[in-house]
């Protein structure tokens, strides 16, 4: 099981000392000033907009108060993230922070940007085949492990029918984020005992590419041998119910990530199995600071290196009915009010959250 929400991955190991970054003070020398970019993937997921690019402003505005943050978003489009970067590089951007709609065609604009001195973190997603200067996310292959594991034992619970299995509801195959969830789901499920009907990568991470795909394995297979569905994200897993009730039958244990509002109220209602906490917040402000650093020349603290950049990687928390009110509406990630609206309000007071 992994550790607590806001614990840092081999954070033990790492030691503070002079030339490991600025994160505990006001920036100096080469930040002031500065620009900084914040380019995110997509608006598929709301995350990007009601979390992490609020906790990246807020930091940079209390590690550099006078550097001017530059936000867009790319809404899933490759070529329209390119255009946005390279408006980022003629707007004189000093350090960008990359989430990659398409991990593969980053490495170019990389490599562009520190042709130019520009300093580049990748963030949530790596790009595997350059090496950026830092890299900022959740232990994505840690997640992918996670949520299986926790599904299969849930499985399990229950005994298996003769044919019966998972199917594996991976994110969008042109995300390197994604393909670290699913061989962390590869792990939990591969040696498990319960076997693998089929799998399929979910095209731009689409709730309704998730959908169309399950309506057709439900087909093929029958509801019934479909045991669990281990979904790499809270939108998948939307998908992945919504085809199982379209088709009028039960709905098996359903796997999900990011703990949004609707995966959450999945969760209450009984539809959702898991999800996972990972308050963006908490990345996007490590992102901030690791900024700040690389502006005036100092180390941004790392916990290891991924695809063979510095990187800091967060532990975030599994999420099922029974620790949701703690974790969830207790530790104000998201309040009852969010949640708990009238089709929700029953199942929420089962559940003790008000």
């Amino acid at each position: 099981m992994l550790a607590s929400t806001l614990a840092v991955v081999g954070l033990a190991a790492c030691t503070t000392n002079a030339s490991q970054g600025n994160s505990s003070g006001q920036s100096s020398g080469g930040s002031a000033g500065a620009t900084v970019a914040f380019l995110m993937p997509d608006t598929a997921s709301t995350r990007y907009e009601l979390h992490d690019r609020p906790g990246f402003e807020k930091k940079l505005k209390e590690l550099c108060a006078d550097c001017k943050p530059l936000y867009n978003n790319a809404d899933a489009d490759a070529d329209k993230q390119q255009q946005q970067f390279n408006s980022a590089l003629a707007q004189g951007a000093k350090v960008i922070v990359l989430d990659p709609v398409d991990s593969a065609a980053a490495a170019s604009l990389v490599k562009t940007a520190q042709s130019q001195g520009v300093k580049v973190i990748a963030y949530d997603r790596p790009i595997p085949s350059v090496k950026v200067d830092f890299y900022v996310s959740f232990d994505n292959e840690g997640i992918g492990k996670t949520i299986g594991e926790s599904l299969v034992k849930k499985v399990k619970q229950s005994p298996i029918p003769s044919g019966g299995g998972l199917l594996l509801v991976n994110g969008s195959p042109t995300d390197a984020a994604a393909g670290l969830i699913k061989k962390g789901v590869h792990s939990a499920v591969d040696n498990s005992g319960v076997p693998v009907l089929a799998e399929y990568d979910t095209i731009d991470w689409q709730p309704e590419n998730a959908q169309k795909w399950v309506a057709g394995q439900i087909s093929r297979f029958g509801a019934n041998k479909i045991v669990g569905v281990v979904a790499a994200n809270d939108g998948t897993a939307g998908g992945t119910i919504a085809a199982f009730k379209s088709a009028g039958v039960k709905v098996p244990p359903v796997s999900g990530n990011d703990a949004t509002v609707a995966g959450l109220q999945l969760i209450i209602a009984g539809d959702q199995y898991n999800t996972i906490s990972k308050p963006s917040e908490i990345v996007g402000g490590a992102a901030a600071e690791a900024a700040v650093d690389l502006l005036n020349n100092k180390t941004p603290q790392s916990t290891g290196d991924v695809f063979g950049s510095p990187t800091r990687l967060f532990t975030p928390t599994l999420i099922t009915q029974q620790n949701l009110k703690a974790e969830i509406v207790d530790k104000n990630i998201t309040p009852a009010s969010d949640l708990c609206t009238a089709e929700y309000q029953a199942a929420c007071s089962k559940l003790g959250i008000q």
